[in-house]
């Protein structure tokens, strides 16, 4: 029984540990989740706006759950196929570019609140014409979720490095601590990683004065928007 439990112990955390390790590794490239994640940190109203990555990477996560169900179902030669891969590329990039045009038009009509700097927790009150986000991207769960499905590059990863992971490792539905130790381990890198880039995001941009700040968001909407453009056209050039 005891030997039992050790083994077990032991496979979880090898498990956990190299999940987590990967996934650190990837939140810490820079990409459309690491920008809106910056962006809605910084644009968080209340005292607890620190806690946005948390929100941001409980969609991820959601997103996550529901793909490696997918992979563990027989589903990754979806993920595979090139044409499938081009389509994800393009509408993504679609939204990226409609998000990082939103928060550059928004810059320059002046549609940002900025009394909230040098002030951290003071409440602002904003109405939905003046948000630079569409509905979806207002609320940081549902924006997690609809930003890393934006990225193709999300979806090849899964398709190749994560379903290797868990072939690897023998993940399965019926080796549900695995499959548990997995999922946890990858959820804390991205966790970590994003809770720490939103509690500087939160408590770091708002010492900034109204012109250095709107100059991060212009520099996050454009690279949203060159971003996108770039996962536009990249998986079109992809060979067969």
């Amino acid at each position: 029984m005891l030997n039992e439990f050790t083994n077990f112990v032991s496979v979880f955390w090898v498990i956990f540990s190299f999940s987590f390790l990967v996934a650190l590794t990837g939140a810490m490239s820079p990409g459309p989740l690491l920008t809106y994640t910056i962006i809605k940190s910084a644009k968080a109203t209340g005292s607890r706006g620190y806690l946005m990555g948390a929100w941001i990477i409980l969609g991820h996560a959601i997103l996550e759950l529901a793909i490696i169900i997918l992979l563990l179902s027989g589903f990754s030669f979806i993920l595979k196929n090139i044409f499938v891969v081009r389509a994800i590329g393009v509408v993504g990039g679609l939204i990226l570019i409609y998000f990082g045009l939103s928060i550059v038009r928004n810059v320059y009509l002046g549609n940002i609140p900025t009394d909230f700097l040098n002030s951290p927790g003071k409440q602002t009150q904003t109405s939905s014409e003046d948000s630079p986000e569409n509905k979806g991207l207002e609320n940081p769960v549902i924006g997690g979720i609809m930003v890393s499905m934006s990225n193709p590059y999300w979806w090849v990863w899964w398709a190749t490095i994560g379903l290797a992971f868990m072939i690897q490792f023998e993940i399965s539905f019926d080796s549900w601590p695995k499959l548990l130790a997995f999922f946890l381990g990858h959820e804390a890198g991205d966790l970590i990683c994003y809770l720490l880039i939103s509690t500087l995001a939160f408590f770091g941009l708002r010492k900034l004065d109204r012109k250095a700040y709107y100059g991060v968001l212009v520099f996050c909407g454009v690279f949203m928007i060159l971003f996108g453009v770039y996962l536009g056209i990249s998986p079109l050039v992809m060979k067969n």
